[in-house]
């Protein structure tokens, strides 16, 4: 049984005044920023920093990726009231040992100063992500989709962007003021589909952002096997992403990519990138 759910999204970006470097004065977009604190059961447990798009989602994600949820249906309702900044969530049968869970809290390199409860490394090798292959004719098709998508982000900057492909085809996309917000409010709505919840293990992520540990990690405890940037990657992504078998692209732009690690899940098609081939995007 699906999660009750408000629908509380807020206002993405407002106007403000500003001077330019001529002395001018004008008017831009700038995005929102807003203190979400959850509480579960009615115990605090952190404030998240975001943009306020799917908030209900970003919770839901959020409970998800820390592994304090193992199933969907463990979660009876999330509310968010931004006259409070608070989202209430309420389970079924409550979160064992939530205490003991949540003591130790990692600070991330996300912006907006993502936190991550426990050891970051737990359960790395007890992952075990399926044999997915992507070719360079989709990556390529990727990368056009998320250039032509319309979003926050060439209306006002400062905001990152993320995205689940099932090949070129677009099933998602979600900006926010992290990526790591971006991720969990796609693992969200990855649990809150219609029917069923959505595999992650014929998937592919997407991130405007660098592939850090973090977004390593959750990726592969979404069972996507597969992730591309239009960054790079740190030293520690890659030595997870190394551990995982995960395939690691970064850098990918145009027709330029860095894939990292996970070559083999790579279907390379070097006579593309001399082609001038238009790849067109596909929006599902």
């Amino acid at each position: 049984m699906l999660p009750r759910l408000t629908q509380a999204c807020a206002p993405l970006t407002r106007e403000v005044s500003v001077v330019n470097e001529f002395g001018e004065p004008g008017t831009v977009s700038i995005p929102s920023e807003r203190a979400l604190t959850v509480y579960v059961d009615k115990r605090e447990l952190v404030t998240l920093m975001t943009l306020g798009a799917h908030p209900e989602l970003l919770v839901l994600g959020f409970l998800r990726n820390q592994r304090l949820v193992a199933n969907v249906d463990e979660v009876e309702s999330i509310t968010v009231d931004w006259d409070v900044g608070a989202a209430a969530v309420k389970t079924r049968q409550g979160i064992s040992d939530i205490e003991a869970r949540t003591a130790k809290r990692v600070v991330t390199t996300g912006c907006g100063q993502g936190s991550v409860f426990g050891d970051l490394m737990a359960e790395v090798d007890s992952i075990v992500l399926p044999p997915a292959t992507l070719t360079q004719t989709d990556l390529y098709g990727i990368v056009n989709a998320i250039r032509v998508q319309e979003t926050t982000y060439k209306s006002s900057g400062s905001v990152h962007g993320c995205a689940l492909f099932k090949g070129a085809q677009m099933q998602v996309f979600i900006e926010d003021v992290g990526r790591h917000n971006a991720l969990d409010t796609i693992a969200g709505w990855m649990w809150m589909q219609a029917g069923a919840v959505v595999s992650g293990t014929d998937k592919v992520f997407y991130t405007t952002g660098r592939l850090t540990s973090e977004m390593v990690i959750k990726s592969a405890q979404m069972g996507v096997p597969i992730v591309v940037s239009r960054s790079g990657i740190t030293h520690m992504g890659l030595e997870v992403a190394q551990r995982l078998g995960l395939c690691a692209i970064g850098r990918a732009t145009h027709k330029r990519f860095l894939c990292y690690s996970g070559v083999e899940r790579l279907q390379l098609q070097p006579e593309l990138v001399g082609q001038g081939l238009t790849i067109a995007a596909q929006t599902v």
